[in-house]
């Protein structure tokens, strides 16, 4: 992922006590809002490959993890990040990271707010 590539999207999706989420470019453009989130056009148009779906990974409160339309192979530019506990995704979706800082800011994002900085860290 390259710098920044975050920096300037908006959430396009945000559910209380299940996840929120980002990654769409065009949530760039807030003309294009009542799409943010769907289709092909949602993406950066490369996909990943296989990603790895492990049990050492599970979706606990915070975890990030890589969004796809059905297919794990599939998944590209969005993220999402459990506000809670989530065993239900397990094997499904592949957890790349967790919030190590700032955990409580996931809880408080709304659809449409900006994402100014993000970074990941290995």
């Amino acid at each position: 992922m390259k710098r920044g590539f975050y920096d300037g999207q908006r959430v396009h999706r945000a559910i209380p006590g299940f996840i929120v989420q980002w990654g769409d470019q065009r949530s760039r453009d807030v003309s294009q809002e009542r799409e943010w989130g769907r289709g092909a056009e949602a993406s950066s148009g490369a996909p990943i490959g296989a990603a790895e779906i492990t049990k050492k990974r599970p979706h606990v409160r915070g975890a990030v993890a890589l969004a796809h339309p059905g297919n794990p192979a599939q998944a590209d530019s969005q993220i999402y990040v459990t506000l809670a506990e989530r065993p239900d995704l397990n094997g499904r979706y592949a957890v790349i990271g967790r919030v190590i800082e700032g955990g409580d800011v996931p809880a408080r994002l709304e659809r449409g707010d900006l994402i100014l900085r993000m970074r990941v860290r290995e």
